[in-house]
């Protein structure tokens, strides 16, 4: 069995809609921030690094387990904070699964699904609902480079897996749950309703 993935949570931004950082929202009994890492640990990485951003030291004595790095320039956006922590794991780091923050309907299987597509041969893995490329998405250590020389603003990896076709491997998560993020309070009552619904 090769090492596993890393984890990459992005929670870095101010959550201006929400109205707070969205790493320290409160969603079925923990933070958006401990069930993104949860998730990913759930689902077969380690470590799990979170690069945080706006409000950091409010993360940091919310999330004292948590292994976060600052990013300095989260307010030019996501590319900056992807690029901060793929430069934050050591060469024994195969591949990285970047997930966001604020997407509580993505579980553990999901994550799985994508390390299950690099293990296989995958370079690029990316979660798919109904057809179409979603988060999170696993990087093979093979294509960092090109994907941090191509990140501009707050696209994250997007360009450059649009750019890169051949390389992307889409994984169906249809069954393993839904990409719908939270940006608004609206989103997030949704959020608590269907989790509530669901314990």
């Amino acid at each position: 069995m090769s090492p596993e993935p890393a984890g990459l949570v992005l929670a870095a931004g101010a959550g201006t809609r929400l109205g707070q950082p969205k790493a320290l929202v409160r969603l079925a009994g923990e933070t958006l921030l401990d069930r993104a890492v949860r998730v990913l640990e759930s689902g077969g990485c380690k470590p799990v690094v979170t690069v945080v951003g706006a409000a950091a030291e409010e993360v940091r004595v919310a999330a004292p387990r948590v292994s976060l790095v600052e990013n300095p320039h989260w307010s030019t956006g996501m590319a900056s904070s992807l690029r901060v922590g793929l430069e934050t794991f050591g060469a024994e780091i195969p591949a990285v699964v970047v997930a966001l923050v604020d997407q509580p309907h993505v579980g553990p299987d999901v994550v799985a699904a994508l390390v299950a597509a690099w293990r296989s041969g995958a370079a690029a893995a990316v979660a798919s609902y109904g057809g179409r490329p979603r988060n999170p998405v696993l990087l093979d250590r093979s294509v960092w480079d090109d994907v941090v020389a191509s990140v501009t603003g707050d696209a994250g990896a997007r360009d450059w897996l649009r750019a890169h076709p051949e390389t992307v491997t889409l994984v169906n998560c249809d069954h393993l749950g839904h990409h719908r993020d939270i940006d608004t309070p609206a989103d997030l009552e949704a959020a608590r309703f269907e989790l509530e619904a669901r314990a």
